[in-house]
Order: C-alpha cells, then sequence, then structure tokens
C-alpha cells in the first residue's frame, strides 16, 4: 500500500464534465473521470456512493471527500501516513481485487477527520475505519479494523502533556 497520495484530477474533454451543486462549495464542475464510486457508501450514509476530492488549501494534506448523491456531505480526509507512519492495515487479496488492483501496492487509503468546533488542535482522524481506494479505477470501499488496534478518535497532531 502506497503512503503517498497519487489521486490527482484527471482533465478530460468538455462534453465528460458534469455539474453539482454543493452546500460547501457551491456549484462544482466535475469531470466524469473523477468520479470515486463507493458502492458500500461511508458507514452511516449508504445512499451515497459517489464522490469526488475537492482540494483544502494549496499545499494542506487535508481534501473534502465531496457526495455527488448529497450536496450537504463532505468529509474531511487525510492520507493517514502523514502523521501515522506506522500505520497497518491488512488489505485482503478479496478486498484488492474487488477494487480492481492487481496488487495492495496499487491502493491508496484515506481517513476521516473530525475538527472540534473552535478547537482544530483537538482533531482526531479515524482509523478504525479507512477508506482504500483504487486511484486507477476510481473504486473505493471502507473496511472496518481491529477496534483493540485503532480508534475512530486518533489525534492526529502532538498531545500536549
Amino acid at each position: 500500500m502506497k503512503n503517498e497520495t497519487n489521486l490527482k484530477l484527471k482533465s478530460v474533454d468538455e462534453e465528460q464534465k458534469i455539474k453539482l451543486k454543493t452546500t460547501r462549495f457551491g456549484e462544482l464542475e466535475v469531470h466524469r473521470e473523477n468520479v470515486i464510486h463507493m458502492p458500500g457508501g461511508v458507514l452511516g450514509f449508504p445512499g451515497c456512493k459517489d464522490y469526488i476530492l475537492v482540494p483544502h488549501k494549496e499545499n494542506s494534506p487535508f481534501v473534502w471527500y465531496q457526495s455527488l448523491d448529497d450536496p450537504a456531505l463532505a468529509f474531511v480526509v487525510v492520507n493517514p501516513f502523514i502523521f501515522k507512519p506506522d500505520y497497518d492495515v491488512p488489505i485482503s487479496p478479496a478486498l484488492t481485487e474487488s477494487l480492481g488492483a492487481e496488487k495492495v501496492e496499487e491502493l491508496e487509503l484515506l481517513a476521516i477527520v473530525t475538527i472540534p468546533k473552535d478547537r482544530p488542535q483537538d482533531m482526531t482522524a479515524n482509523l478504525l475505519g479507512p477508506i482504500v481506494i483504487n486511484p486507477v479505477k476510481r473504486l473505493a470501499k471502507q473496511i472496518v479494523l481491529d477496534p483493540e488496534r485503532y480508534s475512530t478518535k486518533n489525534p492526529i497532531l502532538p498531545q500536549k502533556k
């Protein structure tokens, strides 16, 4: 599995664009080639199956995972290896195959981030339920790991003692 993100937006012909009105970003033009399909959706949002990545800010490690099915649904996500280089996610051959990959190294991970209001220093990442993505096939699945090893509230920034 890669510890860097190659989920870049592809450019394609104008007729391949779709328009999307979102609550957070207003109207966006999206290339169909950039849509990430999650057949099972994100846990808790099974009806939302198509997403795009929207950059947060230039040079930011954070990205928005914007639903195409619900204009109000957007998650902040991050590559978990940025703050947890020893993150160990067992990826089964069945999952690798279901995402259209031949090798686990072709897949990438994103973790959903929670940022408490007025306390960004206390932001956490869900390492228990990472999103596994095949950036070439644009297929993704959220998996659930061992709760004895990982939490839905793993601190991203070093905690003061």
